[in-house]
């Protein structure tokens, strides 16, 4: 039956985190047998439990009045109104909720849904629509894309461009290679940034809104990590607070990152009001909205001091587990990498002696129990790269050196 599908999905990549879990599973009792119990470097997201809090809101929602009956696709009103005070608070952004914030069943739900709505399919590569997308970057990113019939245009970051590319060059570049810019609907930025941890001055973000603007570029932010940070001199902005940003952007937010709330799938996208009426006359079709009780939970969260404790206990953990991490990779001759303020990311160059980055990590999945992600599933510039994620206990990052230095993987 698989050939029912469309040519898109046919053509579609499962997932690279689904792919590595597959795997674990499979060789776990092997790994357990020979003392190597899998350790997980490659989780994209926070293993401790959300604020009690939360939790003790949700409980106490779930007994309201009419909280079990359809909600609205847009968000209940308590819930936008609590997103744009926390906008407001956070970012000094003012935002309509009536217009210019729509709910998210989670930011990936809302980035795959909103390029969905952007892209005609198209079958020849000159003909499509183009996102650009950042190499590295999300792995989904370009399967959204891909799905929709469109064009994913790597955008390349790079260390000698401190990540901030020129997109005038970009666009050069996408010129040169036969593509018409008039085909771009969009560009995808992601600060701080998933894989490499980094993320952009204020200087870098006016430029990217004045190309978006100048080229009539619709603009998405993924800010999913924009509460995770080590650094109050580098708390990342949001790309609203850039002037004239609300003409050409729209920004996407998660739970899951600054309050482990990932099984929740709750987000938003905020922004230019024309963009989010568009977006929300497909996704009233697609969905009926967030479970009113956990909005009404989520909405609590957001602007108490409970919520802001939590992120910022949680910021000095993944700090303190940085460092752990980043001196036993020192003794084992890793040298030359950055470390971010930003995220729980490491994004570290594989030993030279392996010929790729999955060889390299299938190397220490199989023969140390530790699962990290090799930098090819990021894009074509993440090749020679692993992701490491810290998102573990203390504990296991220290197993973790010590494995690696007992199995000798020396840089």
């Amino acid at each position: 039956m698989q050939e029912k599908f469309n040519e898109y999905v046919q053509n579609l990549d499962t997932y690279i985190m689904f792919r590595i879990k597959e795997t674990v599973a499979k060789i776990t009792p092997e790994l357990v047998a020979k003392g190597r119990k899998p350790i997980s470097l490659a989780m994209g997201a926070p293993t401790q439990n959300p604020p009690q809090f939360v939790i003790d809101a949700l409980k106490k929602a779930l007994e309201t009045e009419g909280v079990h009956t359809y909600s609205n696709p847009r968000g209940e009103k308590f819930y936008t109104e609590a997103i744009a005070k926390r906008m407001k608070k956070r970012f000094n952004v003012e935002l309509d909720p009536t217009c210019e914030i729509f709910s998210l069943i989670g930011s990936k739900e809302g980035l795959a849904n909103f390029i969905r709505a952007l892209v005609n399919p198209k079958t020849e590569d000159k003909e499509k629509d183009i996102i650009m997308i950042p190499d590295p970057g999300y792995a989904s990113y370009k399967e959204f894309v891909k799905v929709s019939g469109g064009l994913p245009y790597s955008v390349a970051l790079k260390p000698e461009d401190n990540y901030m590319p020129d997109m005038e060059k970009v666009l050069e570049e996408l010129i040169a290679k036969g593509l018409n810019p008039k085909n771009i609907k969009a560009l995808v930025i992601n600060y701080p940034n998933n894989p490499l941890g980094v993320t952009a001055t204020r200087e870098y973000l006016e430029e990217v809104v004045c190309f978006c603007k100048k080229h009539n570029i619709l603009l998405m932010s993924d800010a999913a990590y924009s509460d995770m940070y080590f650094k109050p001199e580098l708390k990342p902005i949001s790309i609203l607070e850039i002037e004239g940003a609300k003409d050409i952007a729209v920004e996407f937010f998660s739970f899951s990152k600054p309050y482990a709330m990932t099984g929740w799938r709750m987000g938003w996208i905020c922004g230019n009001k024309d963009a989010i009426k568009m977006f929300g006359k497909m996704k009233s079709t697609i969905d009926n909205g967030i479970f009113k009780a956990l909005q009404k939970a989520a909405a609590e969260i957001l602007n108490s001091e409970e919520g802001d404790k939590y992120i910022e206990e949680a910021n000095l953990t993944f700090r303190k587990n940085q460092q752990i991490m980043v001196e036993g990779l020192k003794e084992l001759g890793w040298k030359n990498f950055s470390v971010p303020d930003t995220t729980f990311y490491l994004w570290l160059p594989i030993p030279p002696r392996y010929k790729s980055s999955v060889e390299f990590t299938n190397d220490l999945m199989y023969k140390s129990g530790i699962v990290a992600v090799p930098g090819e599933g990021f894009g074509d510039y993440g090749e020679g790269y692993f992701r490491a994620s810290i998102v573990c206990s203390e504990e296991e990052i220290h197993e973790v050196i010590r494995r690696m230095k007992v199995d000798n993987f020396k840089f």
